[in-house]
């Protein structure tokens, strides 16, 4: 018997039970849905952390002073000044894969304009640290190197310092607000970032000039950070060995001597958001994948039936002269359409679900092509797989045994 006459036998066999059919495919369609639903979620989590973390600056590397032991005591980072101004000058002339590079000091106060008052902290910086963390100006303009060498009172302040200390909605360039009890110039405004992955909020924050803040309000000569960005994400690793020997090199360090610094790269954080997220896409998958094996044990309980209720039409059909491969195919045949077919509406179904998802929750999304192939390749397998033993038992069958059956 020809393939054609199988897949019409096939078809036919189903439209004959059409609910018993569809409610068999509701188990690969809930499957197939939940995977590639799942796989967009997990994936679109996966890209919106990678874009902040660029927005951040994704080839960011952080040096910090490291905690040093005094009298069997470890002490706090920030109790530490290993970090002087020359270390800064040197990471800046000596380094090849180096591009930016900035001190930072900050402290936490209170800014206050008229009546209006609020909680921000204060960044002393250069003028790279903006390139470094990507901010923009969006009105006025940044401090100068002049600013800086004069320990000016000027500063640029995030968008919710703005709303919070200009509540009339009037320009701030120009004006004078207080941080503590020093007063500032707005020469700028910068561009609003919103919050980052982790929930900080990227525009409540006062940026000055470096010296303005060690000098007139921490009264310090040493610096808390040194930021700095490589020239590309991929230099990351050669930019941090070489700021390590220069440093170990300035603070005089032994070869068993530990470091006296920390550094950290965006990169790292990276890597461990990303391994985080692709864990978690596994698991959400995995769950989702355990409806196409109770799919496919549907496919299988039913298909025993269906071979139970036409034990005498296999055998009718054997005595005028279908072989034992007509009789396995066409159950396997009846098997697969009900695999595919579910799989194609699990499909439409898991991309709907997706952009409600994105459009309800504003949750982002990101359907990959090879996971609605890799889940339709799946269900189809599945078919296959759980048909294969029906069909082999309706193709052995005695056809006078079949025949005689009640």
């Amino acid at each position: 018997m020809n393939f054609a006459n199988l897949f019409k036998i096939a078809v036919k066999a189903l439209s004959n039970n059409k609910l018993r059919g569809f409610l068999t495919m509701l188990g690969i369609i809930i499957g197939v849905a939940s995977v590639i639903t799942m796989l967009a979620i997990g994936q679109g989590s996966k890209r919106s952390i990678q874009a902040e973390i660029s927005e951040m600056g994704s080839n960011m590397i952080m040096i910090r002073p490291g905690g040093d032991m005094q009298g069997g005591v470890r002490l706090d980072a920030d109790d530490m000044e290993s970090l002087k101004l020359q270390d800064l000058e040197d990471i800046s002339n000596e380094t090849r894969y180096v591009n930016h590079v900035s001190p930072m000091v900050n402290s936490s106060g209170q800014a206050i304009y008229g009546a209006n008052n609020t909680p921000t902290t204060i960044y002393g910086v250069n003028t790279d640290y903006l390139e470094i963390r990507r901010y923009k100006v969006a009105e006025g303009d940044t401090f100068s190197e002049q600013d800086i060498r004069t320990a000016a009172k000027v500063c640029l302040i995030g968008q919710t310092v703005a709303d919070e200390l200009f509540t009339d909605g009037n320009s701030p360039v120009g004006k004078v607000i207080r941080f503590g009890t020093i007063p500032f110039r707005i020469v700028g405004l910068l561009e609003s970032k919103g919050y980052n992955s982790m929930g900080m909020d990227q525009d409540d924050l006062i940026i000055a000039p470096y010296t303005t803040v060690q000098k007139r309000i921490l009264a310090i000569t040493h610096l808390q950070e040194i930021v700095c960005s490589a020239l590309t994400e991929g230099y990351t690793n050669r930019a941090i060995d070489e700021i390590t020997e220069i440093l170990r090199t300035n603070h005089r360090l032994k070869e068993s001597d530990e470091d006296d610094f920390s550094i950290r790269s965006q990169q790292e954080l990276s890597s461990m958001m990303t391994s985080t997220t692709d864990m978690m896409t596994v698991l959400l998958a995995a769950v989702a994948g355990i409806s196409l094996l109770v799919g496919g044990i549907g496919i299988m309980n039913i298909m025993y039936v269906s071979v139970t209720e036409r034990t005498r039409e296999i055998g009718l059909r054997m005595s005028i002269g279908a072989k034992g491969r007509d009789i396995l195919a066409q159950f396997l045949i009846e098997s697969i359409l009900i695999s595919v077919t579910g799989g194609l509406i699990g499909v439409l179904l898991g991309i709907g679900a997706a952009l409600v998802v994105n459009h309800v929750a504003a949750f982002p999304i990101y359907i990959q092509p090879w996971s609605v192939f890799l889940s339709f390749a799946v269900c189809t397998l599945t078919g296959v797989f759980f048909g294969w033993y029906p069909a082999q038992k309706a193709a052995m069958l005695d056809p006078i045994e079949a025949i005689r059956y009640e």
